[in-house]
C-alpha cells in the first residue's frame, strides 16, 4: 500500500524505491510542507563528457524532477497519484566536477488538478545555480 512519507527515513525508504533513483544514489536530505531538498553524490560512472569531468545534464534533470515531484507528494493538498505533465530547465553553468548536485524544491500552488514546482540545483558554490527549473505536476 502507498504511504506518503512524513519524515526524512520514510522519505529515503520511499525513493530507494524507485529504480533509476537507487541507481543515481538520489537521496532526501530535508523534507517539510511543500519543499523537499534531495542530493546525488559524484560518481564517475554519471559523468557526461570524460574531457570535463561534469556530471550529465540528464542526471540533473532527473534529480529535480524527482526532488520536485517529492515536493508535491508531501504538499498537504496532494493527493497520489500524480506525475510530471512539464519540466522546463534552464542550464546555468556546468557543475564543477568532482562535485555532487542538491535540489532543492518547492511547491508553491496547487489547483485541482495541477501542482505547480520550481526547483534550483547547486554544486558547492551555493551562490551560482547549475540549473533552475519551472515544472507541473498532473494529479488524478
Amino acid at each position: 500500500m502507498f504511504q506518503i512519507p512524513s519524515n526524512l527515513a520514510d522519505a529515503n525508504e520511499f525513493i530507494q524505491r524507485l529504480p533509476f533513483s537507487k541507481a543515481l544514489n538520489m537521496r532526501v536530505e530535508e523534507i517539510g510542507e511543500s519543499r523537499a531538498v534531495m542530493t546525488i553524490p559524484y560518481d564517475l560512472q554519471l559523468i557526461g563528457n570524460p574531457l570535463t569531468g561534469v556530471i550529465d545534464g540528464g542526471v540533473v534533470t532527473a534529480l529535480m524532477d524527482t526532488c520536485g515531484g517529492l515536493a508535491v507528494l508531501i504538499h498537504p493538498e496532494v493527493n497520489p497519484p500524480m506525475a510530471t505533465l512539464n519540466l522546463k530547465v534552464d542550464y546555468m553553468r556546468p557543475a564543477n566536477p568532482g562535485q555532487g548536485i542538491t535540489a532543492e524544491a518547492t511547491c508553491y500552488n496547487v489547483t485541482r488538478t495541477v501542482a505547480f514546482v520550481r526547483v534550483m540545483a547547486f554544486d558547492e558554490d551555493r551562490k551560482r545555480p547549475v540549473a533552475t527549473a519551472l515544472a507541473t505536476y498532473t494529479l488524478n
